[in-house]
């Protein structure tokens, strides 16, 4: 593979090939990607039948299934256990990280190990409600306040295709400005960071998993991990499948922080983000190629029109097993506890493409420890997080020989 341009944020570059050292794994692996890419193109035209129909009995049987193969740890609500081996998984995954980033990347064009291609970073206010149940005004929430913010929208990586080829997956990463008082991480002393994917659960349930997943993921072979038969995880598959389309636009879809992080003391919670409009962007010309960067393009569009907002929703643990703190491969059922409003993420009109805003894209460095303790990230797959984020970033900002930035929320850009 060619290496990247440097002053190009994020181009896109085609998926390498499958390397695993055996010929029929990679000509598996390569021609299931392949059927995958093709049927992106004729998604949209029976996806909503299908999410109408099917989506959610499927969620609920696939969720169902999974719980049955769980052992009950018989944690309290909000109560953590740690993994016996939690250092040496978090060392094998920043090394499959490293070493991937390493392949697919050369100094002053690496991007992130994950959530890698940059759809667009917004400007954004982050508006807390106002008369929320008293068991909600925790930390930020506990007052109405609004505070600028950051918002980056990301596919999934670790690559950065044309859109039309990626598995469907988008993220987005809000960093939230003004946020006073002592930090988890000490890198940052006024941020505040939320995360979010398009699918409710990861694509691993555990740190253990996602070490297995990222050693398949430096052979492009992720395909193994799942169909892997001494440890198979084909209903962890089946979950991203239900969940994972076309997609219309960064604004057109729900995002979930899959993970749970405090709510204040003796409370756990998981948080989404939901569009306020049902409407959907046509993905041009389908089921031709669209163009590579389509979903930036229904970014610009939309801003370039008005304001965007997503709705933002707290959910609180109720039940210890079926709303696992340890295990993130697991839906939390809202029949047991509902996802309350209590925020609004307003996108203002705004222009955003340019190369320099892109690349400033490159300086922030998101993590989830960049939060308050009232928010404390809960779970082996976030403990992980905190470590692996740190380090990953701090590599891939000296490889471009580009500082780590906080930001102020008044930047500007030519």
């Amino acid at each position: 593979m060619s290496p990247p341009d440097p002053t190009s944020s994020n181009a896109s570059r085609p998926q390498p090939r499958a390397s695993t050292g055996v010929a029929w794994r990679d000509v598996v692996a390569d021609t299931t990607m392949a059927l995958i890419r093709l049927e992106r193109r004729f998604d949209p035209f029976v996806r909503p039948a299908f999410d109408a129909l099917l989506k959610g009995p499927l969620d609920r049987l696939t969720t169902s299934l999974i719980n049955l193969h769980r052992r009950n740890l018989h944690l309290a609500i909000a109560e953590e256990r740690r993994m016996v081996d939690e250092e040496s998984v978090t060392d094998s995954i920043v090394r499959s990280f490293t070493q991937q980033m390493t392949d697919l990347w050369r100094p002053g064009g690496v991007e992130r190990g994950g959530n890698t291609k940059t759809h667009g970073i917004c400007r954004g206010e982050f508006t807390v409600h106002d008369n929320l149940p008293e068991n909600l005004q925790r930390g930020i929430y506990a007052k109405p306040q609004t505070f600028k913010a950051w918002v980056r929208f990301a596919g999934p990586g670790p690559y950065a295709p044309p859109d039309i080829d990626d598995l469907g997956v988008l993220s987005i990463a809000v960093k939230l400005i003004g946020v006073e008082g002592p930090k988890l991480l000490e890198d940052e002393a006024h941020t505040l960071d939320l995360f979010g994917l398009s699918t409710p659960t990861f694509v691993t349930p555990d740190a253990k998993a996602n070490a297995a997943l990222q050693r398949w993921s430096v052979q492009n072979a992720q395909l193994f991990y799942f169909l892997n038969l001494r440890a198979p995880r084909v209903l962890d598959m089946l979950m991203q499948a239900i969940h994972s389309k076309t997609q219309t636009s960064p604004f057109e879809t729900p995002y979930y922080s899959c993970v749970p992080y405090l709510m204040g003391e003796g409370q756990a919670m998981s948080y989404s983000f939901w569009p306020t409009t049902s409407a959907r962007t046509p993905v041009p010309r389908l089921p031709l190629r669209p163009p590579d960067d389509y979903l930036r393009d229904a970014m610009v569009a939309a801003l370039s029109h008005g304001d965007v907002e997503l709705e933002v929703r707290l959910q609180l643990q109720t039940d210890p097993h079926l709303m696992p703190v340890e295990n993130a491969g697991v839906v939390w059922p809202t029949a047991l506890s509902p996802r309350v409003p209590v925020a609004t993420l307003r996108l203002p009109r705004q222009t955003f493409d340019s190369p320099a805003q892109l690349e400033f894209a490159k300086r922030l460095s998101f993590n989830p420890w960049h939060t308050i303790a009232e928010h404390r990230p809960l779970g082996n797959q976030n403990r992980v997080r905190k470590r692996m984020y740190g380090e990953l970033s701090e590599l891939r900002h000296q490889w471009n020989a580009v500082p780590h930035e906080e930001p102020t929320g008044d930047e500007q850009f030519e």
